[in-house]
């Protein structure tokens, strides 16, 4: 699926989530033929995102937590510290998949990783994202494709406080989220997990290997 551009990776820490949402529509409107692809890896600051299929009534009480409208797929979300946001900027035409094959790979990867941990976890055919065996939501997706090329991506709950998924209904489905560290007896870091999410990721995406980037000179550009 790949070709010889590399894939580089930015571990972006905990950022907001509408300084980023202007980032990644800059870098797709930017980009050209030999851009490289790159995934974002980084936690945000509170706040519901609502996406073009989100309804108002999915935001049930947002109270001091700000409601972001997005372009991405989807309903409504939360991010927040302790979850992982990956977005997966990549050229589809380039690595010659569909937007299925993309969603498919972002959701074999989160099971992977889910299984590096002995949580046994699939995604839904009705709706996008991953699930535990008792049908919680532990990660949700919501992609934008626009001139061949995606942004946004993925959160995946792992260490972080749930008590905000119950302001909304998440997704539009009415179902119950976990996190990791409530299904494992030694929890691991965020980091631990975000690497192993990066090299699945890296692997889905048809990539041997990936570049670190610069992420202190992307986030002195943003600011």
């Amino acid at each position: 699926m790949s070709s010889e551009t590399p894939l580089v990776i930015r571990h972006l820490g905990l950022q907001d989530y509408s300084l980023i949402f202007e980032a990644m529509k800059s870098f797709n409107e930017q980009r050209d033929a030999s851009t490289a692809d790159e995934i974002w890896l980084l936690e945000h600051h509170p706040v519901f995102t609502q996406g073009q299929a989100g309804k108002e009534e999915y935001i049930l009480l947002p109270g001091d937590i700000p409601v972001v409208k997005s372009d991405r797929g989807g309903h409504v979300t939360y991010h927040g510290p302790g979850q992982i946001t990956a977005y997966v900027l990549v050229d589809l035409k380039r690595l010659k998949i569909g937007v299925r094959d993309l969603v498919t790979l972002i959701e074999q990867a989160l099971v992977q990783t889910l299984a590096d941990w002995h949580i046994s976890a699939a995604p839904r055919k009705d709706a996008p994202g991953v699930y535990v065996d008792n049908g919680d939501k532990i990660a949700s997706l919501g992609l934008r494709i626009r001139k061949g090329c995606s942004y946004h991506g993925l959160n995946f709950n792992v260490s972080m406080d749930l008590s905000p998924w119950q302001r909304i209904n998440p997704c539009g489905l009415g179902v119950a989220m976990t996190q990791l560290v409530d299904l494992v007896d030694e929890p691991p870091t965020i980091e631990q997990v975000m690497d192993k999410l990066a090299d699945y990721l890296c692997a889905g995406l048809g990539y041997n290997a990936f570049l670190s980037g610069d992420s202190d000179a992307l986030l002195h550009k943003l600011r």
